[in-house]
């Protein structure tokens, strides 16, 4: 869900940086030849993370949850000089899409694609991570928080995508993913560990640094 007008949100992009040829073609192939395209992060959201990242000049970067790789090389753009991106995702076919375009790019030395369940994976990972981006399945939001807490540096970010979840969160009658996204909110806005901002970019953003 896009929360303003789709004239102001092409003005927005129009003036922000542009994609690059390789995600311009991701872009339209996931809409072209994948299921669920609004699932990709997409141009605007994409150089928020490609900006925050290049900000933040990180050393190890987690995405939980993959899709068609779009995230992953906007996050992998401000890796720092042998920094590494770890992305997770239990579909074998999207992961697949993914890698084509990875490989392609001048990135794919910095971005390590695992497929499998993240609950499994996480916990056997040693790296200290500097941003963390929780996209996957919503009712684990949760879980995936609790096991990347404590594998975040101290001034690290995490961040979570859909947390507005098509605006749903406000009704009264909630689905049982409304409500995990809900109490995920709930959980982490609680969380004397974190400083928390969530914005309506796209379907929401939920920024969490690490105190």
């Amino acid at each position: 869900m896009e929360f303003i007008d789709e004239a102001l949100l092409k003005y927005a992009e129009t003036h922000s940086d542009g994609e690059s040829e390789l995600l311009s073609k991701l872009n339209r192939e996931t809409h072209l030849k994948v299921n669920s395209p609004r699932m990709l992060s997409g141009h605007l959201q994409g150089r928020f993370l490609s900006f925050i990242s290049k900000m933040k000049r990180p050393d190890h970067i987690l995405e939980i949850g993959t899709y068609t790789g779009y995230s992953a090389l906007c996050l992998a753009e401000g890796l720092s000089e042998k920094g590494k991106l770890i992305s997770i995702d239990p579909n074998e076919e999207t992961m697949l899409f993914a890698k084509k375009f990875i490989t392609n790019s001048a990135l794919s030395s910095k971005i390590d694609l695992i497929t499998g369940q993240a609950q499994t994976i996480i916990p056997t990972l040693k790296q200290i991570f500097d941003i963390v981006f929780i996209d996957a399945d919503k009712k684990n939001y949760s879980l995936y928080f609790d096991l990347a807490i404590d594998k975040v540096s101290k001034g690290g970010l995490i961040i979570a995508d859909n947390v507005l979840w098509s605006g749903k969160v406000i009704e009264q009658n909630m689905d049982a993913e409304t409500k995990a996204i809900h109490e995920f909110n709930q959980k982490v806005a609680a969380d004397k560990r974190l400083s928390t901002l969530l914005l309506p970019i796209r379907d929401g953003l939920m920024i969490m640094t690490k105190l």
